[in-house]
């Protein structure tokens, strides 16, 4: 098919810059960036397929994504995620200097064929389990207003026999 190929559109850190490189699968890509303290960094980014044959980019599978890290002047890591196929990423620095920023595919062959059926298998079980949770908080609110009815009809019916004077 093709290789994945990552478009990042813009790093606004000090001001706005663009970078366009290509990725292989296992292909890690790191950058340098001198980046002020206490500066919030917004990284901008697509990931897309390339086409060798046909020689365009391919729209984005949704499993196709990207694992961003990104390292202090002192090796110390500031930033690591897994994210989709385009996006934002953001990170602040607390030190001046040298930010090393790496990227890389998180796609295998297996991943770029099966990315639909993955992508809607996590919507799935996101629905399950928001559905699950609703339910859960169903039953208690059922479980609390039957006992507090019951409670209610208990008082009443005492205070209506002592009225009566049945009790």
């Amino acid at each position: 098919m093709g290789r994945p190929a990552l478009l990042l559109l813009a790093l606004c850190a000090a001001g706005a810059r663009g970078l366009y490189f290509h990725i292989g699968e296992t292909e890690k890509r790191c950058f340098i960036e001198e980046i002020p303290d206490e500066t919030m960094v917004i990284g901008n980014y697509r990931t897309q397929m390339w086409d060798k044959q046909k020689e365009v980019f391919l729209p984005s599978t949704p499993g196709l994504g990207m694992h961003v890290e990104v390292k202090d002047p002192e090796g110390k890591v500031v930033l690591s995620r897994q994210y989709g196929s385009e996006g934002r990423f953001t990170f602040t620095s607390h030190m001046p200097g040298d930010h090393q920023i790496c990227l890389h595919s998180n796609s295998t062959r297996m991943a770029l064929f099966a990315g639909g059926r993955l992508y809607r298998e996590e919507r799935f079980r996101l629905t399950s389990e928001s559905t699950n949770q609703r339910v859960l908080w169903w039953s208690i609110a059922q479980t609390a207003i039957l006992l507090l009815t019951g409670i209610w009809q208990m008082r009443h019916l005492k205070s209506f026999f002592e009225a009566k004077k049945l009790v």
